[in-house]
């Protein structure tokens, strides 16, 4: 159907209907007419196609927006159309006064030059301990190109976990691609490191914080971002025993690694795991990675699998992934941890340096959603993560 003759508003919605429609429709009925299409894409996976995942009503419309907007707003000519994808990235400022969870937030501006910003979030003074707290520092997820600190669903994110892990949460806004290819990102997250270093967080915050307690969290392309901010952060002279800001561990929520092969998982997933798929994967690495880069580049490849293992510092912190059974990237991700256990480091930490957490029924980004019982179950494995990893690293 021809929508161009609408007026932009209506057209916006008519597509959005249209790619629904074609998602929950169309796209069954034409994988059953080409199947032979489909078992050729399959060969060399290991299993059939699992049924799609079993989700409440509003957790999929939800899935569903974010997909057609995100593939409305993902250009052909790897360009991202940001007044569209700003219709369904709800903004939300920051919030002096203590909300409904007792959790306030401050914007703090790192670098006006380059709009580099993070927002802070603390327990108001009436729930603080006197015990200073740990400190979380937040990469958001995106494919490195979408969302910001900002953004709403992320915005109360922050305050969850600010509250439940009894943590001052640092989110921070880092420039986005393809407007700001590789390096950007990981400079921008860990100038911000450096920030908390020689500036510290604001004073009226209200609660003590410990800076020697500090964790990377990192969602998706936030979770690749964390784990090379940590890896330069630890190979470089801000990890001296004199720099405030220490790594205690690293939190990995299904992270967004990758490389030119197609995993059994991509393949078995396609069409049936929301949120991600090949193609809009492939666009995000093409609009992150400089220019004519594949996805063996080390940025997105960190196992070593395509080129040299990479080399970790002594002082690498340990690390926590998760891993959702319906994310097409878990293939990746349990690279990941395989290869952190090489390191003699490592293993001298007696299998404390790496910590797994599988969710079999976990899509990619369930823990944007607070009404998936899962999502409640991750705070409380984080929260015994940073107890126990403060203990032992």
């Amino acid at each position: 159907m021809d929508v161009y003759f609408l007026r932009p508003e209506i057209r916006v919605g008519a597509k959005i209907f249209f790619h629904c429609f074609s998602i929950c429709v169309v796209l069954p009925c034409a994988q059953r007419r080409k199947g032979s299409e489909t078992k050729k894409l399959m060969a060399g996976a290991e299993s059939a196609r699992p049924a799609p995942p079993v989700l409440p009503w509003t957790v999929r419309l939800q899935v569903l927006a974010l997909e057609a907007f995100c593939d409305l707003s993902q250009r052909r000519d790897g360009t991202v159309n940001r007044s569209l994808f700003s219709l369904a990235d709800r903004q939300t400022s920051a919030r002096p006064r203590p909300d409904a969870l007792g959790v306030r937030s401050v914007d703090v501006v790192v670098d006006p030059a380059r709009n580099l910003w993070a927002r802070v979030f603390s327990p108001s003074a009436d729930n603080a301990e006197a015990t200073p707290l740990p400190v979380l520092v937040y990469f958001h997820g995106g494919g490195f190109a979408l969302l910001s600190a900002a953004s709403a669903p992320l915005d109360a994110m922050c305050r969850r976990f600010c509250r439940e892990l009894g943590a001052v949460v640092v989110s921070v806004n880092y420039r986005r691609a393809p407007e700001h290819r590789y390096p950007a990102a990981y400079d921008d997250c860990a100038d911000v490191l450096s920030y908390l270093a020689t500036t510290g967080l604001p004073a009226d915050i209200g609660v003590p914080v410990d800076l020697s307690r500090c964790f990377l969290f990192g969602d998706s392309a936030g979770g690749n971002i964390a784990h090379h901010v940590a890896h330069r952060w630890t190979s470089s002279a801000a990890a001296s025993s004199n720099n405030p800001v220490r790594l205690a561990g690293i939190i990995l929520l299904q992270p967004y690694f990758g490389g030119e092969e197609r995993t059994e998982a991509e393949l078995r997933l396609e069409g049936v795991g929301p949120v991600v798929n090949m193609r809009r994967s492939d666009w995000s690495w093409k609009a992150f990675l400089p220019e004519g880069a594949d996805r063996n580049h080390p940025a997105a490849h960190v196992t070593g699998e395509a080129g040299p293992e990479p080399e970790l510092p002594e002082a690498f912190p340990p690390a926590m992934v998760v891993i959702g059974g319906f994310d097409p990237l878990q293939d990746w991700q349990r690279r990941y941890p395989a290869m952190l256990r090489r390191y003699p480091a490592m293993l001298r930490r007696k299998g404390k340096a790496v910590r797994v957490l599988e969710f079999p029924d976990a899509i990619h980004g369930f823990y944007m959603f607070p009404k998936l019982p899962d999502a409640g179950k991750l705070v409380k494995d984080v929260k015994n993560f940073m107890e126990t990893t403060t203990c032992d690293h």
